[in-house]
């Protein structure tokens, strides 16, 4: 057997096959290419540090033509929904919601989300649509609406308040990912704005008093949330097996992290389907725990309080604020 020519032919075999490699790929980058270009109508995000939201949020990959022409949302009255009323607390700051339409006015830092969250369930039971005009607030009666201006570009928007949020420490709302974008908001994730509210049938030359700090509660929404509170300060007892069980009828036992209290068992599972998603490094289960009348938005067990206050410290990080931490 002639050892140089099969030594000769397997050579020219690798080199065949290295050469052809680099052609394999560019027809991949070629594809993706292909698949990640976009119609010159719609909006490029290059995020700046610091930008808007979560890991794994964002715009998404199909972001449809006509951003611009989508129509501002319309004021009108609508029922307020009652369990968005109710005083909740959520790591560890105080919450009392509007149960009336009135005049607020503020300015702030002003975030969006985007397809992590889109087609999920609102605070008014609605799917969350990116591509609609809407926002969350804290407290803000849900539904109505807001007039939002971009203090950089002087740009403005109306969006109706369907969700609760954000629950960030330096953000006065939430908008909807093509609210942001017509705002001119999209690209560094965040911006200063006015948000005002608008009272239908009420001229736009109504002006309201600068909010800042929020107005002092009146007597009755003080008592309320001065209640909850006791209530949230009174040492844990068990309660009756359900979504805070270990599944066998037995509450769970040990060092638990609580990321918020409300009187609504709807609002928790809300809060709770929003974390799940804000914070998805999470390990431990997040579960809702009922009792005495308020409804405990927990995280946990944890071995150890060290271990919950590395997780704690974590959130903070996160989301400006942390969780409580909580021992049963």
């Amino acid at each position: 057997m002639n050892w140089r020519f099969v030594a000769c032919a397997l050579a020219a075999l690798t080199l065949a096959a290295c050469g052809s490699a680099p052609k394999q790929d560019a027809a991949a980058d070629g594809q993706k290419g292909a698949i990640s270009k976009t119609p010159t109508k719609k909006p490029t995000v290059v995020l700046k540090k610091g930008g808007g939201f979560y890991k794994d949020d964002g715009p998404g990959d199909d972001i449809p033509d006509g951003l611009d022409d989508i129509p501002d949302a319309e004021p009108k009255w609508e029922p307020l929904h009652k369990p968005a009323t109710k005083p909740y607390v959520v790591l560890g700051k105080e919450y009392v919601p509007n149960s009336t339409v009135k005049p607020y006015k503020v300015r702030g830092i002003a975030s969006w989300y985007g397809k992590k969250f889109h087609g999920q369930k609102t605070s008014i039971g609605e799917p969350y649509n990116m591509f609609a005009m809407t926002a969350a607030h804290p407290t803000l009666a849900l539904p109505s609406y807001v007039r939002v201006t971009g203090v950089q570009s002087g740009k403005t928007v109306i969006v109706r308040i369907t969700d609760r949020g954000p629950f960030h420490a330096d953000r006065v709302i939430d908008l909807s990912y093509t609210a942001a974008y017509k705002l001119g908001l999209i690209n560094g994730g965040s911006g200063q704005v006015e948000v005002e509210a608008i009272i239908p049938g009420e001229t736009a030359a109504t002006s309201y008093a600068q909010v800042t700090p929020p107005p002092k509660l009146a007597p009755a929404e003080r008592d309320e949330i001065e209640a909850l509170v006791k209530r949230l300060a009174l040492e844990e007892r068990p309660v009756q097996a359900t979504a805070g069980t270990n599944g066998e009828g037995v509450t769970a036992k040990g060092v638990f992290l609580q990321l918020g209290a409300f009187a609504s068992a709807d609002n928790a599972e809300n809060l709770k389907s929003h974390l799940s998603r804000e914070l998805d490094w999470l390990a431990e289960p997040m579960r809702v725990h009922p009792g005495g009348g308020i409804h405990r938005l927990q995280l946990g067990p944890y071995a150890s309080r060290a271990d919950a206050d590395k997780v704690a410290e974590k959130i903070r990080a996160a989301l400006g604020a942390k969780p409580t931490v909580v021992i049963r």
